[in-house]
């Protein structure tokens, strides 16, 4: 345990909650989050969520620049509702990503948990996205890779990352509860 994990942990808990708020200060705190995590994931020689970190903070830039364009006169985002192929279609690609990272991380790397570690990063990207494109399935997806997170953090003795996983699923709960898609909001797929 270290100072910079539990300030990245106290920083990711705010920023997923104003997330749940649909609030645009969420971004400016995930990007700090998001930089202290790659190097506690560094340390503790987890690539794929290292490498996830700089995912994060290329959708946060983005995130930030498509809510801006969202927002309602209130401050807060649109919902929108993906199709089924959207949904399908991301799942197809979160699928073949853990495959390929999986592969390239039990190849090139000293990874201890390729498999999971690759399979959490791919579809926590996935669920980035639906985050970015404001569908509220991004929360049923956090849900189920926060709760695998915990798992893992726990095995490698990232016990305040563990906790904050355990708090992301809560929040993933409140999330799903308060992005209620506008009616009008259908993805154009």
């Amino acid at each position: 345990m270290s100072l910079i994990e539990i300030l990245g942990a106290v920083l990711s808990a705010l920023a997923v909650w104003l997330t749940s708020r649909r609030s645009m200060i969420c971004w400016p705190v995930s990007l700090a989050a998001a930089g202290l995590y790659c190097w506690v994931f560094l340390k503790a020689r987890l690539y794929a969520d290292a490498g996830l970190q700089i995912a994060f903070c290329l959708y946060v830039v983005y995130g930030w620049r498509h809510w801006r364009r969202m927002e309602k006169p209130d401050g807060r985002i649109r919902v929108r509702r993906p199709t089924r192929r959207t949904l399908l279609n991301g799942l197809l690609c979160g699928a073949a990503g853990s495959a390929v990272w999986a592969f390239v991380l039990a190849r090139f790397t000293n990874d201890p948990m390729p498999v999971t570690d690759a399979t959490l990063t791919a579809y926590s990207i996935l669920a980035q996205c639906w985050d970015t494109m404001r569908y509220r399935e991004t929360w049923s997806l956090w849900i189920v890779v926060d709760s695998a997170y915990v798992a893992l953090f726990m095995s490698r003795g990232l016990y305040p990352t563990a906790v904050l996983y355990a708090g992301f699923v809560l929040l993933a709960v409140n999330g799903y509860r308060l992005w209620k898609p506008d009616p009008s909001a259908a993805s154009p797929d």
